[in-house]
C-alpha cells in the first residue's frame, strides 16, 4: 500500500475533503512553484509579459504537449473548459438546419453555451438519452448513434461525465464521427491525471480539459487541443494582439488564443511541476489506489441504501469519481448541508435526471477512514433528509 499523501496538501485538516472533482486540490511544492512565477511576475512585468512570456509559454506547451502525446502546436492554455469549449462552440458554422448531438450527461455550462448558440444561430440542440448502468463499448455505441441523423454536424460528448462521473468510450465515437464527417468536440474536464492521454490517435477535432482538477495543477489552468486538419476553423474568442501577428508564430491556433491582453499566466507555467509531482510519487499506483476506494465507497454506500449501483460488477466505467445512487427521496439540499455542517464532509450531493445521487472523489490524500466517515454520517442523516 502507497503511503498517504495528504501531507503534500493545503487542505483543512478538519474536513473531510470529498470532493476533488469540482476545483482540485494543489500540491505544496506545485503551488510553491505558482507563486514563484507571480513574483517573478511582479518584479519586472514588463520584461516578464513583453520579453519573455511567449518563450516561457512555449516551454510549459511543450511539456504539456509530451505528457497529452501531442505537438506544442496543437494546444493553447485556457482558464478552463468551459473557455476552451466556448472557442471551439462560437467558432463553428451552424444554423439553421444543422444539429449538435450530445449525451443528457453532460456539463451544465456547456449545455448553456450550446443552448445559447442554438438560440442565436439557428441550429438544434438534442441529447441522446444513456442510462445506466452503461452497456458494452459497442453496444454504447450503437445506441448513441442511433440519434445521428443527416442533419448531424457535431457530436460533442465527455469523456469522463460530471454528473454520473461516468467514462464514455469516446475513441470508438470519434472513429465513427470521422469516417462519417461528423467534428467531435469532447470535454475532458477530469481526464488529465485520471485517465492516461494520447491526443494525436484518440482521434478527436477538439478536446479540452482541466488541468487544476485532477493533474492538480493550480486554479485556473486548462488547455485546449485542435488537431491541424481543424485548427483553421477556430476564431481568437477575443481578438487581440495574436490576430495579424506582426511576428506569427508557429501556429496560427496559438497567436489567435494564447495572448488575451495582460493576465497572469503563473497557472499555466507550473503545469510541468504538476506533471513532475504526480511521476515522483508512482501516479499510476496511486490512481488505482484511488480506484480501489472509490470501488469500496459505492460498495458500502449501497449496501447502506440498498440500491443498485450505477456501474455493472468488475466494470472500469468510472475511476477515481463515483456517482452512487441515493433513495429517490433524499432532500439533496439539506442532506448536503448537514453532512457539512455537522461532520464537515465536502462532497456532491444532487439531483441528476430524477435521480438522487452522491458523488465521490478520491484523490491521493484520501484514506478509508474518510469513506467510513461519510458512511457513519449517510447512516445518521439519510433517515432524517428523506421525506
Amino acid at each position: 500500500m502507497l503511503p498517504n499523501l495528504k501531507e503534500y496538501f493545503l487542505i483543512d485538516p478538519d474536513v473531510v475533503f470529498l470532493n476533488h472533482g469540482s476545483f482540485g486540490a494543489t500540491p505544496k511544492p506545485v503551488f510553491e512553484s505558482y507563486q514563484r512565477w507571480q513574483l517573478e511576475l511582479e518584479r519586472q512585468p514588463v520584461e516578464f509579459l513583453g520579453r519573455r512570456h511567449n518563450e516561457l509559454m512555449r516551454f510549459s506547451r511543450s511539456k504539456l504537449a509530451e505528457y497529452v502525446d501531442t505537438s506544442e502546436n496543437n494546444v493553447v492554455y485556457v482558464t478552463n473548459v468551459t473557455v476552451g469549449l466556448n472557442i471551439v462552440a462560437r467558432s463553428l458554422t451552424l444554423g439553421p438546419g444543422d444539429e449538435v448531438l450530445a449525451t443528457d450527461h453532460e456539463y451544465g455550462a456547456l449545455e448553456r453555451t450550446w443552448r445559447f448558440l442554438a438560440k442565436e444561430r439557428g441550429f438544434t440542440y438534442k441529447s441522446c438519452q444513456i442510462s445506466l448502468p452503461l452497456p458494452s463499448a459497442n453496444e454504447f455505441v450503437e445506441h448513441f448513434w442511433k440519434s445521428v441523423t443527416p442533419q448531424t454536424r457535431v457530436i460533442f460528448i465527455s469523456q469522463i461525465a460530471s454528473p454520473t462521473a461516468v467514462i464514455f468510450p469516446v475513441a470508438e465515437i470519434c472513429a465513427r464521427a470521422r469516417s462519417a464527417g461528423i467534428l467531435t468536440v469532447i470535454d475532458g474536464a477530469h481526464v488529465p491525471g485520471q485517465l492516461p492521454l494520447a491526443l494525436d490517435t484518440l482521434g478527436a477535432d477538439f478536446w479540452s480539459g482541466n488541468l487544476h482538477k485532477w493533474l492538480m495543477s493550480p486554479k485556473g489552468s486548462g488547455f485546449l487541443y485542435a488537431s491541424p486538419e481543424v485548427q483553421h476553423l477556430l476564431k481568437p474568442l477575443v481578438v487581440s494582439w495574436g490576430y495579424e501577428a506582426e511576428v506569427p508564430g508557429p501556429s496560427q491556433f496559438v497567436d489567435y488564443q494564447e495572448w488575451m491582453g495582460t493576465r497572469d499566466p503563473a497557472a499555466f507555467l507550473a503545469v510541468p511541476d504538476a506533471i513532475k509531482f504526480q511521476e515522483d510519487h508512482n501516479w499510476e499506483l496511486v490512481r488505482e489506489e484511488c480506484f480501489n476506494l472509490a470501488t469500496y465507497a459505492q460498495e458500502v454506500i449501497c449496501d447502506l441504501t440498498g440500491l443498485a449501483a450505477l456501474h455493472k460488477p468488475g466494470a472500469r466505467t468510472f475511476r477515481q469519481v463515483v456517482a452512487i445512487p441515493l433513495p429517490a427521496n433524499t432532500d439533496v439540499v439539506a442532506l448536503k448541508s448537514r453532512l457539512y455542517d455537522e461532520y464537515h464532509i465536502e462532497v456532491p450531493v444532487h439531483a441528476w435526471n430524477g435521480k438522487k445521487m452522491t458523488r465521490v472523489s478520491v484523490q491521493g490524500y484520501n484514506s478509508k477512514e474518510d469513506i467510513n466517515r461519510l458512511y457513519q454520517a449517510l447512516k445518521v442523516l439519510l433517515p432524517k433528509t428523506t421525506n
